[in-house]
């Protein structure tokens, strides 16, 4: 009944707009017989009436020109006749008897469309088959029914299709029974689903999703029919009527609630491989991408498993539609601080969209649910007791936000080790460059309820624009910090640091830090958190970021340093790994971590060398035996020959679940991957448990101490960041470590210059010329006596602002730099030799801070 009384004054509100109520005096700016009133067409009426209704509008009293009956609204615009949808326009047409004018086709099948086609192909007229599909298309019950997988269709004669709307209106007893049975099926198979091996197939591990819509069929329609061109504009007219009575049902009537089968619209609609094009980007896709972001929770999910199903081909298809949607709104509008692309409905409805996308791109990749790290409890301190005395609670106390699709599914984008889609592919560069990263964060952060932030979407993002994000989460917390330590000291009268303050010997870097930081993490892990500020005793240089840069990078070199042992080194990798026979405390390998974490916290980045499992398992997974290609790639070769080997494994290979390995004093050690594993023979029936348990040996139980520990001072630092939702793994390396492809050229153009010297000075020209001629080792140097690192940051070196300031004519001195700032002091040197001879003897032998 409630969806009879919507459509009712839909209509009443369209005849309204178009004829008026009668009352030559009326005042209601609504209303055609108000003075002044703009007359309206038909389909701008339509759409008028459907916002009246939403925003519950005045209504004018009946008058006689109000049509009581709603028969000539209904004869007057087609969206607001028929049954409870619109349908289009069924014009008269002579060319065919009535018989031939299909009206009595309330739904379609594959053999219909084929049979009505046939019909017009003989005629040489498709304008039936036209009026058809735009009379089907354009209705969601008729929609709803059409190419189903039973045989039995909903009745199609005129008597049955009236019972059959009665039963849908009344929704008796018998109708609440069979959805309820539906329900209980699909969550039965889901939950069966769930206890499924957590490294299985995507299918098997989900079950195949049922639906009603013959997938096949809708398909096999459409590249029949779209072949032609006056049809394939029947199907876009036919979706810009659907989609305002959609978006009715889905934001006031709760239709999928009572009818699963609803979803069947969107699975047919998404089948047309037309919708990319300029015309459905501009006319109907933006709306059809708001009805679809309106779906309930359940619904979402639903079609998101469906499509996981898809090959990548459908895929990417549905990819790209949604990709070309933004990139085509973003590139047709203007944006600024006034006007945000984040109130853009269309973007954010396409971002949605394309969320769906992505999940159904991780879900039907390489899987892998199991394998999770343990997660440790946040350490608890005074400081959040004084927060609260404050007044101060944390926004992410208990952990990054989760995504509630992702909880939906149960499956995280970290859970996906190789996608359908490469994810690189779900970036968009136009939206990123028109993002107001500041705006975006304080919606992420504060109003996400109200406010769409594309953070949420964050694959959509590129490293680079997260980075930003991070960046402003890090110092809103440093702000907090600050301000928390000032009012407590205003509190309790003791004068606190609202830094956090290292006073550090060169020589003796580690023994210090160590001392410190473990002195403030046991106390108060939250000043972690403060802003750093390094002192290196007896030198004068004053922290403004370079100081911290040197910090960092002299005690990795200590910590790595292969006669200290925490770690072994790969010299076909280049890569770090622990050293399980490490004979250092914990309290090594939680200084290591707290370094890594105040690192992002601070902006820094680390000349690290680990393989990426070391960034998976911060992010929560255990390694596995495909990790071992990159970490231990000459072992993960053995145990592939192993895996492949199609002679007898027992006899050739003559190995057991028990394994050896050599400790830090050469001395072989022996562990059993099963108990009695010596006496366990690896047979070609057991030899993937034998590579499985291996693999879990190396990476994660052999290190657990050292990895704990390593993990634990991480998170001191980085458990209240968005890190983890933000960032994968591989990101999480790249925010840590900086690029290693530098690109002089682009570090060129963004270049600023100050005292005197601009781009076309000789002095600027020579130096560029002497910096582009210099080899891979030399510019490493360079960067590193610039700007602190060797590095380049998230999004290259053209995201680098370096300053070259002149400092003085010609002399004999050194170039000089304040890392802090990224700023090279350069004297006016008269020839390019001696710039290049002075320049290189800078760069070599720079170490240390000192008072210019």
């Amino acid at each position: 009944m409630k969806r009879a009384a919507a459509k009712h004054l839909i209509e009443r509100y369209f005849c309204q707009l178009t004829e008026g109520c009668g009352n030559g005096a009326c005042t209601n700016e609504f209303c055609a017989s108000c003075l002044g009133f703009q007359p309206l067409d038909h389909n701008t009426a339509a759409i008028r009436a459907l916002e009246l209704y939403k925003m519950n509008a005045k209504l004018c009293g009946r008058h006689s020109a109000a049509f009581p009956d709603n028969s000539s609204a209904k004869e007057t615009h087609p969206a607001l006749s028929g049954d409870r949808h619109g349908k289009m326009p069924d014009h008269e047409d002579n060319l065919f008897p009535p018989r031939e004018d299909f009206r009595e086709v309330h739904y379609l099948t594959e053999e219909k469309v084929y049979e009505i086609l046939s019909i017009c192909e003989g005629k040489k007229d498709y304008s039936p088959l036209i009026r058809v599909i735009g009379r089907i298309f354009s209705s969601a019950d008729a929609l709803v029914q059409s190419f189903r997988k039973d045989k039995e269709q909903h009745p199609n004669t005129k008597e049955q299709r009236k019972t059959h709307q009665a039963k849908d209106e009344d929704k008796d007893e018998d109708d609440k029974e069979r959805t309820t049975a539906m329900e209980q099926e699909s969550e039965e198979s889901e939950a069966s689903a769930s206890m499924e091996g957590a490294t299985g197939s995507t299918e098997n591990r989900l079950g195949p999703v049922e639906v009603s819509v013959d997938i096949e069929a809708v398909r096999r329609v459409y590249d029949r029919l779209l072949s032609n061109e006056k049809i394939e504009s029947a199907f876009l007219n036919a979706l810009v009527y659907l989609t305002p009575n959609v978006e009715l049902d889905l934001t006031y009537l709760d239709v999928y609630d009572t009818n699963p089968d609803y979803l069947n619209i969107f699975i047919i609609v998404m089948e047309n491989s037309s919708l990319h094009s300029p015309e459905y980007l501009e006319m109907a896709m933006p709306l059809f991408c708001k009805c679809m972001s309106k779906l309930p929770l359940p619904a979402l999910a639903k079609l998101t498993r469906l499509w996981s199903q898809y090959s990548v081909e459908h895929i990417r298809r549905m990819m790209e539609t949604f990709q070309q949607l933004i990139t085509y709104t973003v590139i047709s509008n203007e944006y600024d601080s006034d006007s945000l692309v984040n109130d853009d409905e269309c973007v954010v409805a396409a971002a949605k969209c394309l969320k769906l996308v992505f999940y159904a791109n991780v879900l039907g990749g390489d899987l892998d649910t199991g394998h999770n790290e343990e997660e440790e409890p946040a350490s608890e301190s005074s400081e959040l007791t004084l927060q609260e005395l404050l007044g101060e609670e944390r926004s992410n106390k208990k952990g990054p936000r989760v995504d509630p699709l992702e909880k939906e599914l149960g499956v995280r984008t970290l859970d996906c080790r190789r996608p359908l889609i490469p994810f690189e592919e779900f970036v968009n560069e136009p939206l990123n460059d028109v993002l107001e990263m500041d705006k975006d964060f304080t919606f992420f952060k504060v109003d996400s309820e109200s406010k769409f932030s594309f953070q949420s979407c964050p694959f959509v993002l590129n490293a680079c624009t997260k980075s930003l994000g991070l960046y402003y989460d890090n110092r809103i917390s440093m702000y907090s910090e600050r301000r928390i330590t000032a009012l407590y000291s205003l509190v309790q009268g003791q004068q606190l640091n609202p830094y956090l303050r290292l006073k550090v010997r060169r020589d003796h870097i580690i023994d210090d830090a160590l001392v410190r930081l473990e002195m403030i993490s046991m106390e108060n892990p939250a000043d972690l958190r403060k802003q750093l500020f390094v002192e290196f005793e007896g030198e004068q240089g004053v922290d403004e970021g370079g100081v911290s840069k040197e910090f960092f990078q002299l005690v990795l070199e200590e910590m790595f340093n292969p006669d200290i042992g925490m770690f072994t080194y790969d010299e076909s990798t280049k890569l770090f790994w622990y050293n399980p026979s490490s004979l250092e405390n914990e309290a090594q390998f939680t200084l290591i971590g707290i370094v890594l974490g105040l690192a992002i916290y601070n902006n820094c980045i680390l000349d690290v060398h680990f393989p990426m499992v070391v960034y998976r398992k911060l992010m929560g997974k255990k390694g596995t035996y495909l990790d071992l290609a990159d970490s231990h790639p000459v072992l993960y070769q053995s145990l592939k020959e192993l895996l492949d080997y199609e002679g007898d494994v027992e006899e050739d290979m003559m190995i057991t679940f028990q394994i050896s390995q050599t400790d830090l004093f050469g001395e072989p050690i022996t562990y059993d991957l099963k108990e009695n594993g010596d006496k366990i023979p690896v047979t070609a029936d057991n030899r993937k448990e034998f590579v499985s348990l291996y693999g879990d040996y190396i990476l994660n139980k052999s290190v657990e101490r050292q990895f704990k520990a390593f993990r634990r001072g991480f998170q001191m630092v980085t458990n209240e960041s968005p890190l983890k939702c933000l960032f994968r793994p591989e990101e999480v390396e790249l925010l840590i470590c900086g690029s290693r492809n530098l690109d002089f050229q682009a570090l060129e153009e963004t270049t600023e210059y100050d005292g005197g010297y601009s781009k076309d000075c000789r002095i600027i020209k020579d130096f560029w010329e002497t910096v582009h001629s210099f080899g891979e080792e030399d510019k490493r140097l360079f960067l590193q006596f610039t700007t602190g690192t060797d590095r380049a940051p998230v999004g290259g070196l053209g995201k680098l602002k370096m300053i070259i300031a002149k400092n003085g004519p010609d002399t004999d001195r050194l170039p000089t730099s304040h890392t802090c700032f990224n700023a090279l002091l350069l004297p006016e040197y008269d020839s390019k030799e001696k710039l290049k001879e002075r320049l290189l003897k800078a760069i070599t032998y720079a170490k240390g801070f000192g008072m210019l």
